[in-house]
């Protein structure tokens, strides 16, 4: 992934145990044993990325998980208390954090074996920053390893670094630790009735036939130059791995072409590993290859989720399913 990390509002979240927060450096068993609990003690990383990786197992997403305590894991916090019957204050209180546990016993990290298939590539050496020359790609490809293995985790690359030292994360057999997301059993089969984008909070919310919260995703939601729609529009198809095509009539900021040109699909494609098309042209909800700028950035007035989390809404919706976009 490429890192352009942004910092924005700061989180505050309830009070760590002290004995964590003196931990000298992040450890698989510091993470899985981390606990809150207490007032006024000090922030512990520790505890903040096992909370992200609950929240990103109950479907209440941070988006990218580092154990940064930012604005999307406050919204996530929010909403899974607002789904809990709590306070939805967005701080990580003692009630909770309690709730988050329950809701999955197994340990937030695991070891995790590099396959061949994760290190064969074709990796793409170099993704130009222009569309333009982007189109001279045949493939927008993982950039490496390290950016494959950390978006199959949901993970920050340097988070991912952080927990391997001195580990070989480009060799097939290496033993490495990483965010335990994959397993989460049953509950990733529900489906969406509704979809609501609030623009103000930059978040995408899932409903179901009974209107109840079960699930949220942080959002980057139109801008300026491109306003994301209002009104409620509807999903009229779902494709994976798509190609990008650009339309010169939309005008977008640093784009001279004057005829529609077509971009290869990859995770570094624009629009990422899936397309959900909705009524409205041009409209739709799609991935991105930058997952550490997603809700803290303007769009080209689409919604822009982290590719993981939009391939997760994909499964959820159907041909018909209506997206109202909330001011």
């Amino acid at each position: 992934m490429r890192q352009l990390a942004m910092g924005l509002l700061a989180l505050g979240v309830a009070s760590f145990t002290p004995a964590l927060a003196r931990e000298p450096e992040l450890s698989s068993d510091a993470i899985n044993k981390a606990e809150v609990s207490g007032k006024g003690a000090s922030k512990s990383k520790a505890a903040l990325i096992k909370a992200e990786v609950l929240l990103d197992r109950t479907r209440f997403s941070p988006g990218l998980i580092d154990g940064s305590d930012g604005d999307n894991v406050k919204k996530a916090i929010s909403a899974f208390q607002q789904r809990n019957g709590l306070k939805p204050s967005g701080r990580l209180d003692q009630d909770t954090w309690n709730k988050l546990k329950e809701a999955s016993q197994d340990p937030v990290l695991t070891n995790y074996t590099i396959t061949d298939e994760d290190v064969k590539g074709p990796f793409s050496e170099n993704i130009p920053a222009k569309m333009e020359e982007q189109a001279n790609l045949d493939r927008l490809g993982y950039t490496s390893p390290v950016e494959l293995l950390a978006e199959k985790f949901h993970m920050s690359e340097a988070l991912l670094k952080a927990l391997n030292k001195g580990k070989n994360l480009d060799q097939a057999g290496t033993v490495i630790t990483v965010a335990n997301v994959a397993n989460v059993g049953e509950q990733r089969k529900a489906k969406a009735s509704k979809l609501e984008v609030d623009k103000r909070r930059r978040e995408l919310r899932a409903l179901d036939k009974d209107g109840k919260l079960i699930a949220t995703y942080p959002a980057s939601i139109g801008s300026k130059e491109k306003p994301a729609p209002s009104g409620t529009l509807k999903v009229t198809s779902v494709a994976k791995n798509p190609t990008y095509t650009y339309n010169p009539k939309y005008e977008f900021k640093g784009v001279k072409a004057k005829e529609k040109f077509t971009i290869k699909p990859g995770p570094n494609n624009p629009v990422g590993l899936v397309w959900i098309a909705l009524t409205g042209e041009g409209y739709g909800i799609h991935g991105t290859p930058e997952p550490d700028k997603v809700g803290k950035t303007a769009s080209h007035g689409c919604v822009r989720l982290t590719n993981w989390d939009a391939m997760e809404l994909a499964s959820m919706v159907d041909k018909g399913t209506p997206v109202e976009f909330r001011n």
